[in-house]
């Protein structure tokens, strides 16, 4: 791993698309530990200031403000917060359900694989979006609500993805080696399955945390997500839909922080991909 990580690094320095995802990646990270400490306007993210509404991109309000006098480009950093802590709660969780089950259907076979897998084409038949509305309309309109019902949508393809590369490990001489010894069969499982089946996992994770995002986003705007006065991206654009034509800035600068973000984690997702994955390095060859 050690030998492998540098000619990672330098790959992914040769892919500038990746290099220019990676390092948007960085910068919106950094915005959202520093967001306290760095924003003009900690306090107008949800405080309201009638007398100051609808103010127009200037250098005192970079953004302009919104209908309740909030800054808008304060209320854009913190928001940078609330997608990546929903992005990463919500992959974690479908990880935390789907790796498992992958796991365990793709090493046992037999009754055990047919249940989980018949499980997960159930979920797999619904869109992921028509999924999580549907869940979060059941469990109720609040941003966790939301990522519980975005990992409900999203663990099934992890699972499915987990269980043909165990079933791929698990006849290899390594594996074989290990059951003559009389390794049990959770040491097997966790110690050279699991660890053999995490590249795809990486890949795969990597790429849909933009998917996530703007999932998150869809929800936060169709009023399944996030609630006001909370600073979240999708809630923004829906709140300042109805005043696009007049102020513009209240939709435009939210929706270009949602656009810039899922761009930025698909190109890392690609460049991963394609360095990680050797069947894509023998096609761009």
């Amino acid at each position: 791993m050690s030998k492998r990580l540098p000619r990672t690094v330098r790959l992914i320095l040769k892919n500038r698309l990746t290099t220019t995802g990676l390092s948007v990646v960085f910068l919106l990270i950094l915005v959202a530990l520093l967001a306290p400490w760095i924003v003009p306007f900690p306090r107008d993210t949800v405080e309201t200031h009638i007398k100051d509404r609808f103010l127009s991109p200037s250098s005192q309000h970079l953004f302009g403000t919104d209908e309740l006098g909030r800054d808008v480009f304060s209320r854009v950093l913190y928001g940078s917060r609330l997608s990546l802590q929903v992005g990463a709660i919500a992959i974690g969780l479908a990880l935390t359900i789907g790796v498992p089950l992958g796991v365990v259907a793709g090493y046992s076979g037999g009754m055990l694989d047919e249940v989980i897998m018949r499980i997960t084409d159930v979920f797999l038949s619904f869109p992921p979006l028509l999924l999580a509305m549907a869940i979060s309309s059941l469990l109720g309109p609040n941003l966790i609500n939301a990522m519980i019902a975005i990992a409900i949508a999203w663990w099934p393809w992890y699972t499915r993805l987990l269980r043909s590369e165990a079933i791929s490990v698990r006849e290899r001489d390594f594996v074989q080696a290990a059951r003559a010894m009389g390794a049990s069969q959770g040491k097997i499982v966790f110690k050279h399955v699991l660890p053999n089946c995490l590249t795809p996992i990486v890949i795969q994770a990597s790429m849909d945390f933009g998917s996530i995002m703007l999932t998150s986003a869809a929800l936060s705007f169709l009023g399944l997500g996030a609630q006001p006065p909370t600073p979240e991206w999708g809630l923004m654009v829906s709140t300042g839909r109805t005043y696009f034509l007049t102020n513009w800035w209240i939709v435009t600068f939210p929706g270009l922080a949602i656009f810039i973000a899922v761009l930025s984690f698909n190109l890392v997702g690609d460049g991963l991909r394609e360095i990680l994955d050797p069947k894509m390095r023998r096609a761009r060859r």
